[in-house]
């Protein structure tokens, strides 16, 4: 699948990339998390959550007492968009089958959606032709939902997408809340006990 997905030129991204971004962390992880598409530091490196995102995501990860080696970490496109634009419709339609695969590869306990788009994309069910239909993250943060892909069970958190908390250092109080529930759901599901929790203010 990642020999297919580096060589893949099934939408007018694969003409403006550096590098096809698959993913990284551990294959066997219980707990996936999902952006929305490389920016530019991903882009060059080949790697997701490599910039300013990144560096926020593993306070993230560190508040509730793990790493980027603990997780798998990918995005609903691969390849970046110009000038990191939104996702189009028809862009995620044609990349998402690849998203696809990984999770049915990973099997994870807990999907962290992070932001918009990695948001509807996963309540829809995986169907881009229903994403209008899914609510926005400001509503849906922080909540627990179980959603079924392909006959397996998912319990599904929505997160703010970590780079908000550059832009916006008020929703902070309510990442910690977020991270909160994720912290319990993590331990519930998989039996794994997690470090004290912390606060993003400590970082």
């Amino acid at each position: 699948m990642i020999e297919e997905a580096k060589t893949c030129t099934n939408c007018e991204l694969s003409k403006t990339r550096t590098n096809v971004v698959i993913g990284k962390g551990r294959e066997d992880a219980e707990i996936l998390l999902i952006g929305e598409a490389p920016g530019r530091n991903e882009d060059e490196q080949g790697l997701p959550f490599v910039g300013a995102a990144g560096k926020n995501l593993d306070k993230f990860l560190s508040v509730i007492g793990l790493s980027s080696e603990d997780v798998y970490i990918a995005n609903i496109l691969k390849c970046r968009p110009p000038e990191n634009r939104d996702p189009k419709p028809d862009e995620i339609k044609i990349c998402t089958p690849w998203l696809i695969k990984q999770i049915e590869h990973i099997k994870p306990r807990v999907i962290c959606t992070l932001g918009n788009y990695s948001t509807k994309f996963i309540l829809s069910k995986c169907d881009p032709d229903h994403m209008k239909s899914i609510g926005g993250i400001s509503a849906l943060h922080g909540k627990v939902v179980t959603v079924v892909i392909n006959q397996t069970e998912y319990k599904v958190i929505p997160l703010y997408h970590p780079a908000a908390l550059i832009y916006n250092r008020s929703l902070q109080s309510q990442m910690d809340e977020d991270l909160i529930t994720v912290k319990k759901t993590v331990e519930k599901y998989t039996g794994t006990p997690l470090a004290k929790q912390k606060s993003l203010s400590e970082f």
